[in-house]
């Protein structure tokens, strides 16, 4: 192991991890278990490893060095020597290299092989065993970075969060086929900020992309083995470093020139983040990090045996909050994605799981206590996954305030109505006016809702209206993976199909699901490749489709695609101009001060006020409600004054027949013009009717009728 011979100096214990200042390096790294650590240099490449310092400066469980003739651009890990005795919770394997928790970035790629574990496979007791191999080739290092980058003034949005529309997507998947995108850019965060992918944001009209996973994980081993890769990312190895397969140019200032690009666009940054568990697994998988630098601590163990892990996640293990130096972790990354990074907000995957504290989700845990005082956390947007796969793991509305949730019973709810199921017109009442049943608690708003119909996990909008079921075949799990509760509708044939009413009825069925998704109160949140009908042959968890099944077809897009779309943009602008249909208040349902005229007020097909009877009726399957523009909270005009918004007459008619609908009366406005008919081609403005009048409602469709409040800025649909 010949090299050069540093000059090592004692070093600080903050900041944890490798620290760039300018004349040299510092590395800091907490273990409170272990009894010998070295630092493993290693030369350019990462293959050879040019030499190994002992650190022995120790201080509050944190071990560390600094050597002033290190660069940025070194490449490093660790070995942690310690206890090898898994019954009492240690797993210390100096054989293994072990990747930085701070590494800002990783250099080369994880090769498996029964090396990473910390045990002799194949052994009886196998976790009990103890492996001597060393795993350094096939494992990625560690690298000193230089964080500085010029922003150029750069500031974030700050969108509020009423006036949010979220967009999903995958950056590997949205940009692989795009044809306006240079191809050695494709899969990057390089080609996301191409101007092609950019002015598609933005003349969408979207306001915050939701990312998903670009911390550094790797592919779980029976995929490899068939195959296959961790495509949507969900299997974290490292919390600060991006995922070297995104980076085109392998420098952090990528990702920096993307957020600032996007900003610039008027676009925010949301990354979803997995700090729930780690690629390590369970006791029979990989020693990488977390494991061999200290187990006892870094992961929630069995209080029967400590052998063994907690799993609320259904990947193995779970990281142990209740640790300070582990929610120390998870923070410093989070205002590290922040301050360094520019991002905007995070969506917690299964967040449940962050917030337990002795098992049970606790709504003061320490996660969401810690999170909601950080002067950095607390001012930017926070978005739980309200559940896990562990005990009462179901936890949607119980997260505190200044969070917003994905609300899967929103998405139940509209996808049974569009599919004509009886029964379920007070739950959709609810669903559409923002889940006050669920959020109107602790002074929480609707934007506390995240609405949506279509996420990376199930149906795409065309396979929702295409497949009555699952077809995962390609994925090599006998068709056994995803979920089976789709509530989904082929209209009539399963598949793809020339027949030509069947096309017109699943045409009409996506714009139905999109209207009534921008129609709705809360955060509505699209599905990259939804708003142009991308499918995914059927396959309802694409998780290891890193393909054609995964990527967006960009050139595939024909005339019904492009119509599609720019019925969304028109959505989308609507829904901005129109305050009534973004509230930042609950509905009350009651008159105001100066009105006969609630500010919601919900119409049977003959124009007369439901009534608590009506409600029960399971087999009507039309909804219709009026919005009182003058009832809401007001837009401002240019010069800052206050104007209310227009009246609206909102009807969703799932039923299989056409129905008859009456017009409210004169109170409610004296005559009404057509705004949005999805039963005919989707926009219909200019078509006048007059209160009383009867109007033909088009089997399964959505319609949209205003009463102007004057020169209102209804003008810009």
């Amino acid at each position: 192991m010949g090299g050069p011979a540093f000059r090592i100096w004692p070093g600080e214990p903050y900041p944890l991890g490798a620290t760039w200042d300018g004349r040299g390096v510092n590395f800091a790294l907490f273990s409170g278990h272990a009894e010998r650590v070295q630092l493993c240099l290693f030369g350019r490449g990462g293959r050879r490893e040019i030499q190994r310092i002992t650190m022995t400066e120790h201080t509050n469980e944190v071990w560390h060095v600094y050597l002033p003739d290190i660069r940025p651009g070194q490449l490093y890990g660790y070995r942690v020597f310690g206890p090898y005795d898994p019954e009492r919770g240690h797993r210390f394997n100096p054989n293994k290299l072990l990747i930085d928790p701070y590494a800002k970035a990783l250099s080369g790629s994880f090769r498996w092989s029964d090396a990473h574990c910390g045990y002799r496979v194949g052994n009886r007791d196998e976790d009990l065993s103890f492996d001597r191999r060393n795993n350094a080739a096939g494992m990625p290092k560690c690298q000193v970075v230089d964080t500085a980058f010029t922003w150029a003034g750069d500031r974030q949005p700050r969108i509020p969060w009423h006036e949010s529309i979220v967009y999903e997507l995958h950056v590997r998947g949205f940009t692989m086929r795009h044809p306006g995108i240079p191809e050695q850019l494709r899969g990057t965060f390089a080609g996301l900020a191409c101007p092609a992918a950019i002015e598609h944001l933005r003349s969408l009209g979207i306001t915050a992309v939701e990312l998903l996973p670009i911390h550094a994980f790797i592919d779980e081993r029976p995929l490899v083995e068939r195959g296959l890769r961790n495509y949507w990312g969900y299997n974290s190895l490292a919390f600060f470093a991006p995922h070297s397969r995104y980076l085109a140019s392998n420098h952090l200032g990528e990702i920096k020139t993307l957020v600032q690009h996007l900003h610039n666009a008027g676009i925010e940054v949301i990354l979803d983040v997995v700090y729930n568990h780690t690629a390590e697994g369970n006791r029979l998988g990989p020693t990488l990090s977390f494991r061999g630098i200290d187990n006892l601590s870094y992961y929630r163990l069995n209080g029967a045996s400590k052998r063994y892990y907690e799993d609320f996640t259904g990947c193995g293990n779970a990281l142990n909050l209740k640790h300070p130096r582990v929610m120390q972790l998870v923070m410093d990354s989070l205002r590290y994605w922040v301050e360094e990074m520019h991002v905007d907000g995070f969506r917690f995957d299964l967040a449940t799981t962050l917030a337990r504290e002795d098992a049970d989700f606790d709504e003061q845990s320490s996660f969401l206590d810690t999170a909601r005082q950080d002067p950095v956390l607390s001012t930017v947007k926070l978005i739980a996954e309200p559940w896990d796969v562990g005990h009462a793991g179901y936890q949607l509305g119980r997260f505190p305030p200044g969070w917003a949730e994905w609300n899967d019973r929103y998405r139940d709810t509209v996808r049974r109505f569009w599919r004509g199921d009886a029964g379920v017109l007070g739950d959709l009442a609810s669903r559409i006016t923002g889940s006050s049943d669920l959020f109107d608690l602790h002074g929480r708003h609707p934007w506390a809702s995240v609405n949506f119909v279509t996420a990376h996990d199930g149906f795409t909008l065309e396979d929702l209206v295409s497949y009555d079921h699952k077809h995962n075949e390609p994925n090599g799990e006998s068709n056994r993976d995803g979920t089976d509760n789709n509530y989904s509708w082929n209209c009539g044939v399963e598949g793809p199909t020339s027949d030509p009413e069947v096309r017109e009825l699943r045409r009409r069925q996506k714009r139905n699901f999109l209207a009534t998704l921008l129609f709705s109160q809360g955060v509505p949140m699209l599905l990259a490749g939804d708003e142009f009908g991308r499918t995914q042959k059927g396959n309802n968890n694409a998780y290891c489709r890193d393909d054609e099944i995964g990527w967006i077809d960009w050139e595939g897009i024909d005339e019904e695609g492009r119509d599609l779309m720019e019925f969304v943009s028109a959505l989308l602008r609507f829904r901005r101009a129109h305050i009534v249909f973004h509230r930042h208040r609950f509905f009350q349902g009651v008159r105001t001060a100066d009105s006969e005229i609630k500010d919601i007020t919900w119409l049977r097909p003959d124009g007369h006020e439901k009534t608590q009877a009506d409600w029960t009726d399971g087999g009507v399957r039309c909804l219709a409600f009026v919005l009182r523009g003058e009832a809401f909270d007001y837009h401002l005009t240019p010069s800052g004054e206050p104007e209310p918004d227009d009246t609206f007459l909102v009807i969703l008619n799932a039923d299989s027949h056409p129905i008859a609908f009456t017009l409210p009366d004169e109170r409610f406005g004296a005559s009404w013009q057509y705004l949005i008919d999805t039963g005919v081609d989707g926009l219909a403005a200019g078509e006048q009717c007059k209160a009383g009048e009867r109007l033909q409602v088009q089997a399964r469709s959505v319609l949209l009728l205003i009463r102007r409040n004057g020169d209102s800025l209804s003008a810009a649909l």
